[in-house]
């Protein structure tokens, strides 16, 4: 019997135990003249993304998706129509992740679980904005870090 619970306590673990909002901004700057309808108005999205992680102590991770987002109108030189900023983040409890694994958890996995509900808080600010939904295309984690793998490689 023990040698099954040794079995169970050795295998990896890994668990979302908590989302929350750290930083959230959002601006309207020509309200409301940016509402006033416009034939053949064509939005301009500058979008970033930056994905970080800590270690908050053994067995806990924080992942956070920051995402910044700019929408323009192309047709009146560029005027802001909204500034969106977010700081969005979770703690994952990770235990007995092999060490040659980790990384890949924290930039694909972690990020997989939180991104859902990043897209729809942003989704939603922009509808509370004023604006129509905010829908940012979905994200594929583990190509962004097989691409930053083979930059590090290429740099070694």
């Amino acid at each position: 019997m023990s040698e099954t619970n040794n079995t169970q306590d050795s295998r990896p673990q890994f668990r979302l135990q908590k989302m929350y909002i750290k930083d959230l901004s959002f601006e309207n700057p020509n309200a409301p003249q940016v509402f006033m309808p416009q034939a053949g108005q064509e939005p301009n999205v500058e979008l970033n993304l930056k994905l970080s992680n800590r270690k908050i102590d053994e067995l806990h991770w924080e992942v956070s998706l920051h995402v910044n987002a700019e929408v323009t109108n192309k047709k009146e030189d560029n005027k802001s129509m909204f500034v969106m900023e977010i700081e969005h983040a979770a703690i994952f409890y990770l235990n007995n992740i092999p060490e040659e694994h980790l990384a890949m958890v924290l930039a694909v996995d972690c990020p997989t679980l939180l991104f859902p509900f990043t897209r729809q808080i942003v989704s939603q600010v922009s509808v509370d904005g004023g604006f129509v939904p905010f829908q940012m295309e979905p994200i594929n984690f583990m190509a962004l870090f097989q691409n930053q793998m083979k930059q590090q490689k290429a740099n070694a």
